[in-house]
């Protein structure tokens, strides 16, 4: 998810092309498989996937995050990793271990590079070709767990520009990652930031199935703002369910800066029909969309909202999730070694229930807030919150000296460079422009030894 989606309106186009008709030959059951529309696992039962987002490469550190999503009931987590394009890339180790932490758990990982969002309208998005380059990077911690992975290629892989290279670009990666060995199931996104309002996946999905010589290709689409009524979700979906091509709902949530979907006819609609829904997203959202946390803080004892509705309400994961049913018999593992950055007995420095210090500090149009909030042996997670002042601003520069010794090794929603101990963070171009009195925010984690203290920091309006 982009944590500002840019939406084009746009008028219904033709209906699906006859390539839909295709046959879909099953695929030899070493891991899930397709067949005739529907997700199988490896022990050839039906798997409806019913989970949530996990915004691993930003919180690295919140490894019980997988125990907490499986005790609420969810069978699946999509798992958002990093191919180094755009952020800190997971190593092949770390992505060996988030592996092992969803089998501890009983959990089916979808595994989706994030880098991809928006590309072709995002100037610092990768392509699908650089996502595909990093699985086959890591196609050693892949291969043999065909029963637990799912590869979901690249996320929201075009904006609202170029998509019309969606089919060849998703083709050629699907072949990619075959002609390397890779029989995992596939998940594919749609392009317009995952909403597909130009129905370019609905109307050339039989064509990039086709392509997977396994035809073992799942589709996902991303419902926000563009799906605000029940006649737009169930025609969506529908269509695929007609053609016999399988589809989950990657990413929805309750609300968005988009427009606002209709979760209850998402959840209601997929439930008939048995398709797999994964909400957006556990917890760490920033940039204005903080309301689709479902939890505060990561805490599962601290369900929002939005947290009950899915994992509580009516369809909801704790009512219709069905562990795969490879776990069958099994009984949960000792959860493997965290992060080696992490010390998992180490408590946050500052309390979920008590505000951590801040330092505003006015300069010019904007003002920068920064917060520590939540800190572990040898790091920490920091956020900076800008807010716009009696004008509307265009852009933004937030800048700060570290006196302690403190380093930032990864940042989200800013470019963030640094000289020594000097940083400066920069807006992107979703979170430039801020109406009079508007905030945002950026995020990072960070390094410290001996004190953290918190440093003075500035901003400067564009």
């Amino acid at each position: 998810m982009k944590k500002l989606l840019s939406v084009a309106g746009a008028a219904l186009l033709t209906a699906l092309a006859a390539v839909f008709a295709l046959g879909q030959p099953a695929h030899a059951a070493t891991g899930f498989s397709v067949s005739n529309g529907r997700l199988y696992d490896a022990g050839g039962v039906e798997f409806v996937m019913r989970g949530v987002n996990h915004a691993h490469t930003w919180y690295p550190q919140q490894t019980s995050s997988f125990a907490d999503i499986k005790a609420l009931g969810a069978n699946t987590v999509r798992v958002v990793l990093s191919s180094g394009d755009r952020w800190t890339k997971n190593s092949a180790a770390d992505v060996a271990n988030v592996i092992s932490l969803c089998r501890a758990n009983r959990l089916i990982c979808v595994l989706e590079v994030h880098d991809t969002t928006g590309y072709g309208e995002e100037s610092a998005a990768a392509s699908l070709a650089k996502a595909t380059d990093y699985w086959l990077s890591i196609a050693d911690v892949l291969k043999g767990q065909e029963k637990y992975v799912i590869v979901n290629i690249g996320n929201e892989p075009f904006g609202n520009q170029g998509y019309s290279a969606w089919t060849t670009d998703t083709s050629n990666a699907i072949k990619r990652l075959r002609a390397a060995g890779l029989t995992h199931t596939i998940m594919v996104d749609a392009p317009n930031w995952g909403q597909d309002w130009s129905f370019t996946m609905r109307d050339n999905a039989g064509t990039v199935f086709a392509a997977d010589a396994q035809r073992n290709t799942v589709f996902s689409i991303h419902m926000y703002g563009v799906f605000d009524t029940a006649a737009e979700i169930s025609d969506y979906l529908g269509r695929f369910r007609a053609a016999g091509l399988p589809i989950v709902v990657g990413e929805f949530g309750f609300n968005h800066s988009d427009g606002n979907p209709d979760e209850d006819a998402i959840m209601a609609y997929a439930q008939a029909n048995g398709i797999g829904y994964l909400g957006w997203s556990w917890s760490g959202n920033g940039g204005g969309v903080e309301y689709l946390d479902m939890t505060t803080g990561f805490n599962p004892a601290q369900l929002t909202s939005w947290g009950q509705r899915i994992f509580n309400g009516a369809n909801g994961i704790a009512a219709t999730s069905r562990e795969a049913s490879v776990y069958a018999g099994s009984t949960p593992t000792a959860s493997p070694t965290v992060s080696p950055t992490v010390s998992p007995t180490t408590s946050p420095t500052v309390s979920p229930t008590s505000p951590p210090p801040t330092t505003p500090s006015p300069s010019g149009g904007c003002t920068a807030t920064y917060t520590v909030g939540n800190s572990w042996q040898g790091g920490f997670q920091g956020e900076v919150k800008v807010t716009a002042g009696a004008a509307a601003i265009t852009g933004w520069t937030v800048r700060w000296t570290y006196a302690n010794g403190q380093s930032v090794t990864q940042a989200w929603n800013a470019s963030v460079s640094n000289s020594g101990s000097a940083y400066t963070a920069r807006n992107v171009d979703y979170n430039g422009r801020l109406g009079a009195g508007a905030s945002t925010s950026f995020g990072f984690i960070g390094t410290w030894q001996g004190t953290n203290s918190i440093p003075a920091v500035t901003c400067t309006p564009a």
